[in-house]
């Protein structure tokens, strides 16, 4: 049996979590199935072997998901040098190997997990009580210092401090497997995601 992960998994079950996914994002941009699932193998054994050196911060998901990326992309620039792109530049086939090689590159894995941290974020402040989600979309959304809320809702400031720390505080935990630096720049703009 496979040693488990931080959090009790063994291989076999972090390997089948994200295979289906990982190698059709794979294929998509090589075209080739055996060379995909190659990749991701190589992705999942090399983090598997490594997992006592990545950080504990590290979203996992997001954390596969772009060294998929990167194979891939090193995947396709071997293509691309084998082709001789330099002699066919106009013809077809380079072109969209070079479209399928930009697309790869502008891809951000975290984007893709901004409808799940969307979901999240609604379901949470849901479930808040509707004085907390007022004084919380206050101070987000209508910019209110916490003087002005407290002023505007007769309340005492440390009870408005209380609420949108409360807010934050559950959010950070929700949000715990996504990276530190999603949660900091969602925060401020979270009228974005409603």
């Amino acid at each position: 049996m496979f040693r488990k992960d931080r959090e009790g998994r063994d291989f076999s079950y972090i390997f089948e979590l994200y295979r289906k996914p990982y190698v059709q994002f794979a294929y998509s941009y090589i075209r080739d199935m055996d060379d995909a699932e190659d990749i991701y193998m190589d992705v999942i054994l090399h983090f598997w072997e490594n997992r006592d050196h990545i950080s504990t911060d590290v979203h996992i998901p997001s954390y596969l998901l772009t060294a998929v990326k990167n194979r891939s992309l090193n995947y396709l620039r071997q293509q691309q040098t084998r082709s001789g792109i330099h002699e066919r530049m106009f013809d077809h086939g380079m072109r969209e190997l070079n479209f399928r090689i930009s697309t790869l590159e502008d891809c951000e894995p975290v984007e893709l997990f901004s409808e799940e941290i969307k979901l999240i974020i609604n379901d949470t402040l849901a479930r808040m009580p509707e004085q907390t989600r007022q004084i919380f979309f206050m101070s987000r959304y209508g910019n209110n210092t916490n003087k002005e809320i407290a002023e505007k809702l007769n309340l005492n400031i440390k009870t408005v401090e209380y609420h949108i720390s409360k807010v934050l505080r559950i959010l950070r935990v929700n949000l715990k497997d996504y990276f530190p630096l999603i949660l900091s720049s969602l925060i401020p703009n979270m009228k974005h995601f409603f």
